[in-house]
């Protein structure tokens, strides 16, 4: 999008800047009248010039914002995940855990009561 607008002020400045040669080329009027039609013309096509980039700039911006908004939702989506994700691993191992500890106090009495025995 960005480069089909950029070429399209290439176009428009090159235009324009065709015109005014043409224009001074094929001019029957005086010299000083051609300098002002010539004046007026760049005046004009500065304008539109700066309209464009004014528009364009204003479309980079508004898709820049949406495309941190989309990144940031996303973000968000993931950590969200993630946290999930190791809410569920921290459960597991403390499950895990638990079970290693009952384990451990069995295989202990065990060897007390044949240590005694």
């Amino acid at each position: 999008m960005a480069s089909n607008t950029g070429q399209t002020i290439v176009a428009l400045a090159a235009g324009a800047a065709i015109g005014a040669g043409l224009g001074i080329l094929f001019a029957p009027d005086k010299g000083s009248k051609t300098r002002n039609k010539i004046s007026k013309e760049t005046k004009k096509a500065q304008k539109k010039l700066n309209k464009q980039i004014k528009k364009t700039s204003s479309s980079l911006s508004e898709s820049a914002q949406k495309a941190r908004l989309s990144f940031e939702e996303k973000l968000e989506d993931t950590l969200s995940s993630a946290s999930y994700k190791a809410d569920d691993i921290l459960l597991a191992m403390e499950d895990k855990l638990e079970a290693l500890r009952k384990q451990n106090a069995k295989l202990q009495k065990t060897n007390t009561n044949k240590a005694t025995a």
